[in-house]
């Protein structure tokens, strides 16, 4: 077996996981980032709505209001400088029924602590003046919400990072890990090729495994326990009447079965709630079971009645690794004053809004590994 003694090690290559590495790097670093699967981006970031979100619904001083605010602006700076294709879309967060506007009020005045100071009341005629399909009592409009094109986020995000010294490798699992006496992280990675790394720093951003691999790591802080939850989505066979996005209020568990258009303008519904009754990634089922779509029907009629039969058809599904047990969970960014070891950093429960957050949440990682 190979041996190295390495900068950093950057546990999982979705959209966070390469923004870290991206950021090391920059910071003159070399890291290594590991991802188990053959490609980079497979998994949590390749299942999302691809919305950049504004940081409306977040808890106030919760780590996804800080970092999705101070996210957003950066990530359409980036995609400028870049050329990462991406529209500034606007949303429309409807309500249905008179108790649904007041809800639209508590949700602008946590918006407006968030720092989201850009969210207009509507009524429904100036709703109806935006997107004429809707049926509903008032809306929210966010200026400042977007899509984009997520696959090339990350590809830019990789090339910079290799660029300044970093290298991507797949097919690469950690296997098992110890924490050494001298404070740094040896791990065994890449099945049955297995390399074994000696890191001063080792940033685990796995994602739906991240407790997986703190368990495998000897040495290391209990975590906090995982819960999945599945998001399915719809797609929709006719061209949508609407330019904006379209988010009902919010339910438990989620943002609701929200309308979203990618970047040919192609719509989907999604994604609903399902918890899952287990909290084990290497056992989620993807598949949408098309049964699923006579919900789907109920919720966007209550503010697109003229739905038609038949125009949705089962797509794909994403799954959201949680902290179980917290009433809001928030993201969990673990560093020496969590765990105790100085240098690295355990990310838990990175969930939406993880990309549009993703060049934030670097920053913070990088500063606490290095401190």
């Amino acid at each position: 077996m190979d041996s190295y003694d390495v900068d950093a090690v950057v546990i999982g290559a979705g959209v966070v996981g390469l923004a870290i590495g991206r950021a090391l790097a920059l910071k003159g670093l070399e890291p290594l980032i590991l991802e188990k699967n053959q490609n980079f981006g497979e998994e949590t970031s390749a299942r999302n709505s691809e919305v950049i979100h504004a940081g409306i619904y977040y808890d106030a001083g919760s780590l996804k209001a800080q970092h999705c605010v101070a996210g957003r602006d950066r990530l359409y700076s980036y995609c400028n400088k870049y050329g990462i294709p991406y529209r500034q879309s606007g949303k429309l967060i409807v309500a249905t029924n008179d108790f649904e506007v007041e809800k639209l009020a508590v949700i602008a005045r946590k918006a407006s602590i968030n720092g989201v100071n850009d969210l207009e009341s509507l009524d429904k005629k100036q709703a109806q003046v935006l997107e004429p399909a809707l049926n509903v009592s008032g809306a929210l409009l966010s200026p400042s919400t977007g899509i984009i094109d997520s696959h090339a986020l990350m590809l830019a995000y990789l090339g910079e990072a290799e660029a300044h010294g970093a290298q991507l490798v797949t097919n690469a699992q950690v296997d098992m890990g110890t924490v050494e006496a001298d404070g740094r992280i040896t791990l065994i990675a890449g099945g049955l090729a297995p390399l074994r790394l000696r890191a001063r720093h080792v940033i685990n951003a796995a994602g739906l495994w991240a407790q997986d691999v703190a368990g495998r790591i000897d040495g290391l802080s209990p975590c906090p326990p995982l819960a999945l939850v599945k998001g399915n989505y719809f797609s929709l066979t006719t061209s949508a009447p609407f330019s904006k996005l379209v988010y009902p209020a919010p339910v438990d568990g989620g943002l609701g079965v929200h309308l979203t258009l990618d970047m040919a303008g192609r719509a989907k519904f999604g994604p609903d709630t399902e918890w899952l009754g287990h909290a084990d990634p290497a056992n989620i089922d993807y598949t949408v079971s098309p049964s699923r779509g006579e919900n789907f029907y109920a919720s966007i009629r209550r503010y697109w009645p003229d739905l038609p039969d038949g125009a949705l058809i089962a797509d794909y599904a994403g799954v959201r690794p949680k902290i179980a047990g917290a009433q809001y969970p928030d993201f969990r960014i673990d560093g020496p004053e969590t765990h105790g070891l100085p240098g690295h950093v355990m990310l838990y429960g990175i969930e939406s809004p993880g990309l549009t957050a993703s060049l934030s949440i670097a920053d913070t990682v990088v500063a606490l590994a290095l401190a």
